[in-house]
């Protein structure tokens, strides 16, 4: 293994994503483009490493059906391991779908029950030598993802599995953001959460993004980053809490921003930068990738 190398572990699936160039709300039903891509927040994190030539390894469940097939196959060619993936026998690949307006996302769909039923067999290549073990932990970075079930991220936060990563951890989605909270105070972790889900964390409601780190950082929590759109990001540790502001870009989609955000600090810091040049360069890639000038 090399300082290259990083573990992205949750979902891999196909996004299925409607944009159009129109504002909308419940009931609009309007011109636009629709488009299947890899996606899925594993998998997102994993494909900006690639930008920044890291090496994502997928520690995830993909189904052995046709919808499978054509995902590794094309995780493949965009240059990730895919060697580890767990590939299920009667579990369906998962899939997630969303409407993008003018005004943003309108409402989004994850069906990652596949991953979910795989649970920890997923995580077998950190047991048995492969990549690491109880005796020989993986000493790397991970991402890890929030579709992974409750039961199995408090598992995560206690196994010695994972005691010597470089841990790095974001939410699914604001509706799956509780299920971090076995995570936060894991002296190794570094959470990347939004300012709802910073909310829904703290059960409160803020109104910047270093205000929420501080909360966070004052429940236990050792390395925070909060990231609140276009307004200003924080970045909270015990050496005190950074903020940035994003540049401005016209929003061309929104889908996968904050693991694009996500991925672009790891790689940053992989590569010496200190946190003040790693929060602007995450927030520097995550507004190229709203803007639409790089590929989905």
């Amino acid at each position: 293994m090399t300082s290259k190398n990083v573990l992205c572990i949750g979902s891999v699936l196909w996004d299925v994503i409607g944009r159009a160039s129109a504002v909308m709300r419940v009931g609009s039903d309007v011109p636009g483009r629709i488009t299947r891509i890899p996606g899925g927040v594993a998998m997102n994190i994993a494909m900006t490493l690639r930008r920044f030539s890291m090496n994502p390894i997928l520690l995830t469940a993909v189904g052995h059906d046709e919808e499978g097939d054509e995902l590794i196959a094309a995780a493949d060619r965009l240059g990730m391991d895919t060697g580890f993936v767990y590939r299920s026998e009667d579990l369906p690949t998962d899939i997630y779908m969303a409407i993008e307006g003018a005004n943003g996302l309108i409402s989004a769909i994850a069906d990652a029950h596949s991953l979910e039923a795989a649970g920890a067999k997923i995580l077998r290549p950190l047991k048995d030598g492969r990549l690491g073990s109880e005796v020989t932990p993986y000493a790397g970075q991970i991402a890890l993802d929030g579709n992974l079930t409750e039961e199995l991220l408090s598992e995560i936060a206690k196994s010695p599995l994972f005691m010597a990563a470089d841990l790095r951890v974001a939410p699914a989605s604001p509706g799956k953001a509780e299920r971090l909270l076995s995570l936060l105070d894991c002296p190794n972790a570094t959470i990347y959460v939004n300012l709802e889900e910073a909310g829904l964390l703290c059960k409160e409601v803020f109104t910047s993004a270093a205000e929420a780190a501080s909360a966070l950082l004052s429940r236990g929590a050792a390395n925070i980053l909060v990231t609140d759109g276009g307004r200003a990001a924080a970045h909270a540790s015990a050496a005190g809490v950074l903020t940035a502001t994003p540049p401005e870009v016209l929003v061309t989609r929104v889908t996968g921003a904050g693991d694009t955000f996500m991925a672009a600090h790891m790689a940053a810091e992989a590569r010496g930068d200190g946190p003040d040049a790693s929060l602007n360069a995450a927030l520097r890639a995550a507004a190229v990738y709203v803007s639409g000038d790089v590929p989905s």
